[in-house]
């Protein structure tokens, strides 16, 4: 990566296991492409509930050649991500699917389906 990774903590305080929880995750990304130019992810918990689990919410925003990818999961308040790691957990497959797709563009490797 060009530019060091960001990790930016938004109503709670940052956490060090969590951080190193997206270094790794930021790792595997790097193995998809290594051409990453930057990486900055926000981890924000925006309220809290006394009645019901914190719903964090996640950005992850990836810099490659010309162009910027940007996933965000914001869980319902009825969603199973609960907790920033299975929320964090999910963006970062996104993003690995969205990057895997810039991927497969970049090179050509795109389908063409038959006109009927």
């Amino acid at each position: 990566m060009n530019q060091p990774l960001q990790i930016t903590f938004r109503g709670m305080e940052p956490s060090e296991a969590v951080s190193e929880y997206i270094r790794e995750h930021t790792a595997k990304l790097e193995r998809y492409f290594d051409q990453i130019i930057s990486c900055h992810v926000v981890v924000e918990l925006p309220h809290k509930h006394k009645s019901q689990g914190n719903h964090f919410h996640v950005r992850v925003e990836l810099g490659v050649p010309k162009q910027h990818i940007v996933v965000t999961r914001a869980p319902d308040e009825n969603s199973d991500l609960e907790n920033a790691y299975a929320t964090l957990s999910d963006a970062f497959d996104a993003a690995a699917r969205k990057l895997k797709d810039y991927v497969r563009k970049m090179h050509g490797d795109v389908k063409h389906h038959a006109v009927a």
